[in-house]
């Protein structure tokens, strides 16, 4: 049995069950998913600071899972945030949403655009793009200009509006594959695949489905270079010689 530890950054107990079940129905039977949502962190997250004050608490989950004996995580939010500081305290891989969306539509598509939900989120994806060396296949970073509660607050219109801006990526971009960019829109995947007629991407199935096989693969978190364990600082101040 693979247990797979996805954390949800932000503090919403509902999104954390939404994104449990798309989790789930993308795991193998031999796989356990654990889905947490990180306490006392912003109530959704859009933006820089919210990023910033979702991390402490993302990373005690992680160490806490890791203790327990997860095998791998995912980080359920699109902006990866503290992405790297995770793989720094985490002995198994650390996959984040969009990193993983990303592998995927560049491995079944030429090209791809993604669909978020606020504007303000677009320059953040495309930096991640730019990281994640995808930029270039990407034709445009579209935002349903909708908050991230609001997915689950009003359905109907966050249904009826990321299919329209899918619409108008498919026939104005001339894209192969859509890929959502929110954890929130995790369970629309099948629906706006048969509405638009393109493979439709969700970060948390493909984030599960690549913590799954690298942890079936007995794959780590290298710990020879940027990713090592934190040091352990206590006793630098005495430590620094007779030239300090």
């Amino acid at each position: 049995m693979i247990r797979i530890h996805v954390i949800n950054p932000n503090s919403t107990p509902s999104m954390t069950e939404t994104i449990a079940r798309a989790a789930k129905a993308a795991s193998a039977q031999t796989t356990e998913i654990e889905a947490v949502t990180a306490r006392g962190t912003p109530a959704s997250i859009e933006g820089y600071a919210d990023e910033a004050m979702s991390v402490p608490a993302m990373l005690a989950a992680i160490r806490s899972a890791e203790a327990s004996g997860a095998a791998a995580h995912v980080i359920a939010c699109f902006d990866d945030p503290g992405l790297s500081a995770a793989r720094e305290v985490a002995s198994g891989p650390v996959i984040g949403i969009c990193q993983a969306a990303v592998q995927v539509a560049v491995t079944i598509a030429s090209r791809f655009s993604v669909i978020t939900t606020l504007p303000r989120s677009v320059p953040v994806i495309e930096d991640l793009l730019v990281l994640y060396g995808a930029s270039h296949r990407c034709r445009r970073v579209r935002a349903v200009d909708l908050p991230v509660l609001t997915l689950e607050a009003d359905a109907g219109l966050a249904r009826s509006r990321l299919l329209a801006e899918a619409i108008v990526a498919r026939d104005e971009d001339l894209v192969d594959a859509i890929v959502l960019g929110c954890a929130g829109m995790a369970e629309l995947c099948d629906w706006l695949s048969k509405e638009i007629g393109l493979p439709v991407i969700d970060g948390v199935t493909a984030a599960v489905k690549l913590a799954e096989a690298l942890a079936a693969g007995g794959f780590r978190t290298s710990k020879a270079g940027a990713y090592a364990f934190p040091r352990d600082k206590a006793g630098d101040l005495g430590a620094a010689g007779p030239h300090a």
